[in-house]
């Protein structure tokens, strides 16, 4: 293991970790730019996954209140998700997985790009439990299609005007498990080696630590703060999903 694989590894685990805590998702699109450079896809994806749920539970414990004031709410999130997993999965038969990154890319920068421009932001106040149940449905399809569950949940939640608190409380919950089944997946599949499991034990002490670093931050932001971060991530993380499917 040289020096510069070293390095562009503990800087991968350094950036997504960093932006799970800061956001609650974010990790696999952070941190594969540097590890694509230093390993096939399907390795760099796997180790991404255990990063994404391991930093992950760190910010579901800092929510855990406001996801015992309305698990009702992260259900229907989730529920559906579960569903839509091996759906998404079972769709990369006939679903070219590269062009379903650059549709998504493209929505993720025309929302974020919208929203971002805008001086207010959205105001989606009613409830739509069968919205929730639809967008819970169509991430745990991306998440088993592309590994980009947390793409339209975090769209569909920036746009309500819930405390940061509560966003989160769906957000990091709906992620940890939708990838936690992937990981699942993989290591059903025989994907983790001893040498997977070496980079992650490497990895995932930087990732822990710079998650807290994110968690810092976070608990800084007032609501509206956060929300403006989140669309700002989304425009972020189109132009990153993008680029890496174009380069």
């Amino acid at each position: 293991m040289s020096i510069s694989f070293l390095a562009l590894l503990l800087a991968g685990a350094a950036a997504g970790g960093f932006i799970n805590g800061l956001a609650g998702f974010g990790t696999a699109l952070f941190a594969l730019g540097f590890w694509l450079q230093i390993m096939p896809p399907p390795q760099a994806v796997a180790i991404s996954v255990v990063l994404s749920v391991s930093t992950g539970l760190q910010g579901v414990w800092i929510v855990r209140h406001s996801i015992k004031d309305n698990p009702r709410r992260l259900a229907r999130f989730l529920l559906p998700a579960m569903v839509g997993v091996p759906l998404g999965v079972a769709a990369l038969a006939v679903l070219d997985a590269r062009v379903l990154k650059l549709v998504i890319a493209g929505f993720l920068i025309l929302y974020g790009g919208f929203f971002t421009l805008r001086s207010a932001l959205p105001q989606f106040e009613r409830p739509t439990p069968a919205g929730d149940s639809l967008v819970g449905f169509l991430g745990g399809v991306l998440g088993g299609a592309a590994s980009l569950s947390g793409a339209l949940p975090t769209m569909w939640c920036a746009m309500r005007p819930w405390p940061k608190s509560e966003t989160r409380a769906v957000l990091q919950p709906f992620n940890v498990l939708v990838l936690g089944f992937a990981a699942a997946n993989f290591a059903w599949q025989g994907i983790y080696t001893g040498q997977i499991l070496l980079l992650i034990a490497i990895a995932l002490p930087v990732a822990m630590v710079a998650a807290q670093g994110g968690i810092m931050i976070f608990k800084r932001l007032d609501d509206s703060l956060f929300r403006r971060l989140l669309i700002s991530l989304m425009l972020i993380s189109g132009c990153i999903l993008a680029l890496r499917e174009f380069f």
